[in-house]
């Protein structure tokens, strides 16, 4: 796991400064510190930081082929470099060193772009082609590693993460407005678009050939829905083994492999997966939370690590913990995401730190699998909705009681606003529908020169985008599809790689292995949301590494009490950041708006979510821009939207 970066400059002619490609690279010293390596060439500059995990002593970046034509810098891992390596060893190519960096880069001379299609793992990768003076970068299928570029025509200059590309001076770190409301509208940031101006993603799936000052990007890989009438019997065996195969590549390490332990399916899953199939002992991470009244995981994340013979850790935060490090968490994140449990991820991180380098997470296995309830809540809201005409009023008086029973009656309440509403119009993500208080009450909460910068329609682009490119009639992969591109890359795994990196730790997600994915997306809905059991499928097949009183709890998802804490600890914190006179001189937001907002969740707790999505948006703001002037005139310029031209896809 390491962190890359690097800059092209489309004159044959331009020389590239190797200080500034160390520089770029000391940016992001955290992701790296065991090493850095850097290859500069006329008009190319590649940089690179190392976390050790595979060939400890010879996998040493920049890395080249046999005749130094080639060189690569790459991050990630690839779990399948020993059978690639052999399959290209008896084509000729000669290796000098263990690492599956190496492989790559003599898997790109056999295949040129076509590599990528034979990887498995995550990746973000740049491949200098001196022969053909030209650039390749990749990202893998899921976007698990983050793979950012800032692209002006004459140059491109890119990065894990954008702190190595603003320590470029010719990037200027600029607000894009129009970008605020899709951060407010998703609660992330969706799409290849960021919140700075002209820095954009490399998107999941997705490569970037640079060549003779032209850029193509074509995507290589999608996840396509079409079930099968595959045997429940069989698709339970066939799961097992892929989980399997799995959680064995994903073992594969030159250093101690640890676990994080939430108390829930996914994560004890994978502890008990890996029970027994290292030489080296297995470690295991949980965090509870300094306050009465909130789910405590420990106690049930204790019982898979006795079960397992891990060595368990836990610590202990509360709210100056948490507030403490949000400037940090901003500046680590760098989009502005609403996921207060990455500050939890962060301490755990920081813990582990001291026993490992490695961490193995359950991440993904609700988007794979359909575990969150909001699936089986809006599956039942569509077959409802089917019913349709005048015996749907029906439906629902006579059943209020039972459903009620089902989903809550603050849940059905929330529902009920969607009978009306075509599917496409109301699922933007898990996290967010026309109801929520941005997309709802927007005309309240912007000023009115603020609304001209705003547009709902591009805030809704990438959605859009999917929906239209999604062929499954069925609404249930509808949703996973859409969240499988949105949520998951642009709000978990950014968490997931910023919270972890941020330590020097490399994590790992076997859940979202791309076979494993394929699989799933090929499962009759009816194995994945069965009655009213979510995940139905991987609960059978995980039976025996799941104790019963873990894998038949209600899920809690991660209870990190902040809204508790932004009430009551954190209330005159929240008040001061969100009305300061440096945050209202932007212009962005209606004062008395905002003042409403923390009245009533004062009362109510019911915009906790709204108001740490301001006050993360405000203090990354704070974070980036400082050297910038903060006024109103120029906070409130509306940039081009990026020309894509010269961009094939």
């Amino acid at each position: 796991m390491c962190g890359i970066c690097g800059k092209l400059k489309f004159d044959k002619e331009a020389e590239i400064p190797a200080a500034l490609v160390k520089a770029m690279a000391d940016a992001i010293a955290h992701r790296g510190p065991d090493d850095e390596g850097f290859y500069v060439s006329g008009q190319v500059g590649l940089g690179f930081r190392r976390l050790s995990i595979i060939d400890l002593s010879g996998g040493h970046q920049p890395l080249s082929n046999e005749d130094g034509t080639i060189w690569i810098v790459f991050n990630g891992e690839i779990y399948n470099f020993r059978e690639l390596r052999t399959w290209l060893t008896a084509k000729g190519h000669i290796f000098k060193t263990q690492s599956d960096t190496e492989v790559i880069v003599h898997l790109y001379e056999e295949l040129g772009e076509a590599c990528v299609d034979k990887l498995r793992g995550m990746f973000a990768f740049a491949i200098w082609d001196a022969r053909q003076k030209a650039l390749f970068l990749a990202r893998d299928r899921v976007g698990i590693k983050p793979l950012y570029y800032w692209l002006d025509g004459k140059s491109l200059v890119f990065g894990s993460e954008i702190k190595a590309i603003l320590a470029d001076p010719e990037v200027r770190a600029e607000v894009a407005p129009e970008m605020v409301d899709r951060f407010l509208t998703f609660y992330y940031m969706p799409g290849e678009e960021t919140l700075f101006c002209g820095i954009r993603k490399l998107q999941p799936g997705h490569w970037m050939l640079i060549k003779d000052g032209k850029v193509h990007i074509q995507q290589y890989w999608n996840l396509h829905f079409k079930p099968s009438s595959v045997r429940l019997q069989q698709a339970e065996e066939e799961l097992l083994s892929l989980l399997e195969e799995s959680m064995q590549l994903h073992m594969i390490s030159d250093v101690p492999v640890g676990f994080l332990l939430s108390g829930g399916v996914d994560s004890t899953a994978m502890l008990g997966l890996a029970s027994g199939k290292t030489d080296f002992d297995i470690s295991s991470y949980t965090i509870g939370f300094s306050d009465d009244g909130i789910t405590d995981e420990r106690p049930i994340a204790r019982v898979a690590a006795s079960l397992y013979g891990s060595t368990h850790h836990e610590m202990t935060i509360g709210a100056k913990e948490f507030a403490d490090f949000l400037p940090r968490y901003v500046w680590h994140m760098e989009e502005p995401v609403c996921e207060p449990p990455a500050v939890a991820l962060y301490y755990i991180s920081k813990l582990a730190k001291n026993f490992v380098k490695v961490l193995i997470s359950g991440e993904g296995g609700d988007e794979v699998f359909a575990g969150y309830p909001n699936y089986r809540s809006m599956l039942w809201l569509e077959r409802l909705k089917s019913i349709g005409g005048p015996l749907l009023n029906g439906v629902l008086s006579a059943g209020l009681g039972f459903f009620n029973g089902i989903l809550g009656s603050d849940k059905l309440a929330r529902y009920l606003p969607l009978f009306n509403v075509p599917f496409g119009s109301y699922y933007y993500s898990r996290t967010s529908s026309p109801f929520t208080f941005f997309n709802s009450r927007a005309t309240e909460l912007y000023t009115s020169d603020f609304a001209q910068c705003s547009d709902k329609r591009r805030s809704l682009t990438p959605l859009k985008k999917l929906l239209a490119q999604n062929a499954a009639n069925d609404p249930l992969n509808k949703m996973l599809y859409v969240d499988t591109k949105t949520w998951l890359p642009d709000d978990l795994l950014i968490k997931a790689d910023k919270m972890t990196m941020a330590n020097s730790i490399e994590l790992r997600v076997p859940l979202l292995d791309h076979k494993l994915m394929e699989f799933a997306a090929s499962l009759p809905g009816k194995y994945k949301v069965h009655g009213f059991t979510t995940k139905y499928l991987a609960k059978r097949a995980l039976r025996k590494q799941v104790p019963r009183e873990i894998l038949d709890r209600k899920k809690t998802g991660f209870p990190v009490p902040y809204d508790q804490w932004m009430r009551r600890d954190l209330k005159d914190w929240l008040h001061e950041i969100l009305l300061d006179r440096e945050t209202t001189d932007r212009g962005y937001f209606q004062i008395a708006t905002v003042r409403e907002l923390l009245s009533e969740n004062q009362e109510s707790g019911r915009y906790a979510k709204e108001l740490f999505s301001l006050a993360v948006l405000e203090l990354w703001h704070r974070e980036f821009l400082k050297k910038q002037p903060s006024t109103e005139a120029s906070s409130l310029v509306v940039n081009e939207p990026f020309q894509a031209s010269n961009l094939s896809s």
